[in-house]
């Protein structure tokens, strides 16, 4: 009987070891080739690497004096002046008798003392010189000076999960009152959206809605305040909700 001999896997695998030897050569020819050149850049860039890293070095050790002993005192003094402001501006918030008197003395301060407008100027690049812009921001929107009020409230930052959205909403409320409703409703949609939460978000996805409905854009007051009935039903907006949402549909099919 006529056996079936295979021919040819021996020779198939030689010349596929011979071949995988010729790769690995290239391989390491190529990592050869690649080495040199950067040896080659290396020696011949020397110079220019060893300033670039003497600069870096020192960079960090100029940064580390500066935060210990320039950067972190300025940050403990500005805190300081700005606890005396902050007392003003508290007991304004309290006060139901010359609060404009108390609000004024917070900007401004008094014996000598900073008030949040030079605190923000004196300290800028501090959290307390930024922190200082909210409260001037704000302390100017209840004296109704409400240019003085986005001007600083356009200068704070802060990645807080309520100051940075009430921050933003304040300035809608402020171009609100100035008679912007399409500013004020830009910056509505921007505190709401800045954080989600169950207090800041609904408050101004309802100060959006009722500004919306102010500009006739019926449409979109109806898509913000649906948001609030879907997303945040325990929120204080949510309660009379049904009432706005039919208001809205009413008027966006007329």
């Amino acid at each position: 009987m006529a056996t079936y001999k295979k021919t040819g896997s021996k020779a198939k695998k030689k010349h596929a070891s011979v071949e995988d030897k010729s790769t690995t050569a290239e391989v390491f020819n190529t990592l050869d080739e690649t080495a040199s050149k950067s040896e080659k850049w290396v020696i011949k860039n020397q110079k220019t690497i060893f300033i670039v890293l003497s600069l870096i070095v020192v960079l960090i050790l100029s940064y580390l004096p500066y935060q210990k002993y320039i950067k972190a005192p300025k940050e403990k003094e500005a805190a300081n002046e700005l606890a005396f402001p902050k007392v003003y501006f508290e007991e304004a918030n309290k006060s139901l008798v010359a609060v404009d008197s108390l609000l004024n003395l917070g900007l401004n301060g008094a014996d000598g003392k900073y008030g949040f407008i030079d605190i923000a100027n004196e300290y800028k690049g501090t959290k307390a010189g930024n922190i200082a812009n909210y409260y001037a921001g704000i302390s100017y929107l209840k004296l109704k000076k409400y240019k003085e009020a986005i001007d600083y409230l356009e200068k704070y930052t802060s990645e807080d999960e309520l100051l940075a959205p009430i921050a933003k909403g304040a300035i809608g409320d402020a171009f609100s009152d100035i008679d912007q409703p399409e500013d004020a409703l830009d910056y509505y949609l921007k505190a709401a959206n800045l954080r989600d939460n169950n207090f800041s978000t609904p408050l101004f996805l309802f100060k959006a809605g009722n500004t919306a409905m102010d500009l006739e854009q019926y449409s979109k007051a109806l898509e913000l305040f649906n948001r609030i009935k879907s997303d945040y039903p325990t929120s204080d907006e949510a309660k009379n909700i049904d009432i706005y949402i039919s208001k809205a549909t009413y008027a966006s099919k007329k």
